[in-house]
């Protein structure tokens, strides 16, 4: 660079001629006038890479191969001499050291899982997501329950998943994690999640990392993901499920809906969240579900076998053979002639198993039962009060049948009398049985007929026992 600065200063600021300046400096003539006369621009320079990686189909597959078994974990991915040898039997006719450097030198350029790191910084990377529960009302065999979903949300996509439990203990928050990864096909790299106490059993100070509990960290190393723990009272580090639980409960659980059992209500959960993400996202240009299907390329592939979900913990009987499961007193026959007891809880069931191994009871875990009574002799007489708008009552569908057929006349006088007479039946009778012994506890009232003279016992056949 500084010959040429020569050149052009003695040109231009002192009049040497091209001959002049190439006897001056014994450079050759063409050179002298190419930088004394002429003005050179820098060009743009296109490196392109050659070799048989890049001029062939070779370099597709392997980072095709790469892609896929970056998805899996480190014991289960291939090696350069396994691609060299997978490569040969198809044709290749490099070396090893040729594939060597293409597989060096695409693990510089891609972040872990095939994902390129191109020239946009996101704030949330792909498979990347975040963990919370919410709280839920559903109607269950005629009674309110709440119920715990547990949501899962990428931010990358806005893509959400949600599973019903019964709690929010250790063993539901795994299993229903369990549940979320098999819906995603898939396992998140990194999961953020508030301090609850089932995964952390000391929160993040400012000197000290968050302390996982050895039963979430054991379920954690089983599936591969890192755990993100927010810092104390600072639920905006993970807003993007805060909103996906909210999102999803005045989407979803407007009002209760009504639930068989909670396979049935996941499934519907499932399938309204997939419609959902077609539907755009709030700040890209682009569907939730081309999204997703983007970052779903980036997640773990699922383990070959599930994690099984489980604890087990010592019990004591008092003198009335009971013990105490999830705050709740449950007799068990023959307790006392045990020394040692123990409790084997899922999410859903317990045993009690006796020293030398013998299962002395089993049965559902309190919680799943717990719910509290619709306050029906309340709504009632809001509908006597309001006997046109009883049919639109959010309260309406969980009428048992034979009830709800009952009620559902046009004529206002008639329903009126007949709430009437539900209010007398309710104080001694819960509404289940009422629609279960029907037939006698209205037809003592109305003598078996109607208004309408409707035969009941014609309509039961026809329903078949509907209840």
């Amino acid at each position: 660079m500084t010959d040429i600065n020569t050149i052009k200063n003695l040109r231009n600021n002192h009049g040497y001629s091209v001959d002049k300046i190439r006897k001056d400096l014994k450079i050759n003539w063409r050179t002298a006038k190419r930088y004394a006369d002429d003005d050179p621009l820098p060009l743009d320079v296109i490196h392109l890479k050659k070799g048989m990686m890049y001029d062939d189909k070779w370099g597709d597959i392997v980072s095709s191969w790469l892609a896929e078994d970056a998805r899996l974990t480190k014991k289960k991915r291939r090696t350069t001499v396994q691609f060299l040898k997978e490569l040969k039997a198809i044709g290749f006719t490099g070396s090893y050291r040729t594939v060597c450097m293409f597989v060096q030198e695409w693990h510089v350029t891609h972040v872990e899982g095939g994902v390129d790191d191109g020239s946009e910084r996101l704030e949330h990377p792909p498979a990347d997501a975040q963990l919370d529960f919410g709280t839920m009302e559903v109607e269950h065999k005629g009674e309110l329950k709440d119920v715990k979903v547990l949501v899962m949300s990428f931010p990358y996509s806005n893509a959400g998943f949600a599973v019903a439990l019964p709690s929010e203990n250790q063993e539901c928050l795994l299993e229903g994690m369990k549940q979320l990864f098999s819906q995603a096909d898939g396992v998140p790299k990194n999961i953020r999640i508030d301090n609850m106490s089932t995964a952390v059993k000391e929160t993040k100070s400012k000197f000290e990392q968050a302390q996982l509990t050895d039963g979430f960290q054991q379920f954690a190393n089983h599936y591969g993901f890192h755990t993100q723990v927010c810092n104390p009272r600072s639920g905006n580090e993970k807003g993007s499920v805060e909103n996906k639980v909210g999102y999803v409960r005045y989407n979803f659980f407007p009002t209760a809906p009504r639930m068989a059992d909670y396979e049935s209500l996941n499934k519907d959960l499932y399938t309204q969240l997939l419609k959902d993400r077609n539907r755009q996202h709030h700040e890209k240009p682009s569907l939730i579900e081309e999204l997703w299907v983007e970052e779903g390329a980036a997640l773990w592939a699922l383990p070959d076998h599930d994690y099984p979900v489980r604890r087990e913990l010592a019990v004591t009987s008092n003198k009335y053979n009971e013990i105490v499961l999830d705050k709740t007193r449950i007799h068990i026959p023959r307790a006392r002639n045990h020394s040692l007891l123990t409790a084997r809880l899922t999410w859903d069931k317990y045993q009690i198993v006796s020293g030398n191994g013998e299962i002395i009871d089993e049965g559902n875990r309190p919680y799943m039962g717990k719910s509290r009574k619709i306050p029906w002799e309340m709504i009632l007489r809001d509908w006597r009060r309001k006997l046109n708008t009883v049919p639109y009552s959010r309260y309406w569908k969980y009428l048992p049948g034979r009830i709800q057929h009952y009620l559902n006349t046009e004529d206002l006088r008639v329903r009126y009398d007949r709430i009437s007479e539900l209010l007398e039946l309710l104080p001694h009778n819960d509404m289940t049985t009422i629609n279960e012994r029907f037939f006698e506890l209205v037809g003592e009232r109305s003598e078996g007929v109607d208004p309408y003279e409707v035969r009941w016992s014609a309509y039961d056949k026809l329903t078949k026992g509907e209840n």
